[in-house]
């Protein structure tokens, strides 16, 4: 109940999450999302560090608990934009969207599915503002060497 996500639920939800989930164990190097391909999982940091890499080239890490990674193109049905890759040992919980939606189905768990994208609206916001704020320093700094 210490991770975010997991919090955003009652416990019968909750229930019905961990019913849907799988605990993926990594080592270092181990590919848990590879960009380009098709999931519905969305993956929950328990422990250890992850690296998001986009074209070969490693964008950010993510090492706190709780931090969640996947859940765009799990929850759109597109392909993975990015590939997660563990820094070391790793341990992730794994939420299949698609298993989900089969035992809980939408139409008849809307305050489920309310809390499941209330949760993802508020992180891809905070992700937005992030990555707005790092932007504009980026502006910033590229402003001063034009001088």
């Amino acid at each position: 109940m210490e991770v975010p996500f997991l919090e955003a639920f009652s416990k019968e939800h909750l229930d019905q999450v961990l019913h849907a989930s799988a605990f993926i164990e990594c080592v270092e190097g181990d590919v848990i999302i590879k960009e380009g391909e098709e999931s519905s999982r969305i993956f929950i940091l328990l422990a250890g560090e992850v690296a998001v890499v986009k074209d070969g080239d490693q964008l950010v890490t993510m090492d706190s608990t709780g931090d969640i990674f996947g859940e765009m193109a799990a929850l759109d049905d597109e392909k993975r934009s990015a590939s997660i890759v563990a820094l070391g040992n790793t341990f992730c919980l794994a939420v299949d969207q698609k298993f989900l939606a089969e035992i809980m189905p939408k139409d008849e768990n809307p305050a489920f599915y309310a809390a499941l994208y209330e949760f993802i609206a508020k992180l891809t916001t905070k992700r937005l503002k992030a990555t707005s704020a790092y932007l504009a320093k980026i502006d910033q700094e590229l402003r001063a060497l034009k001088k």
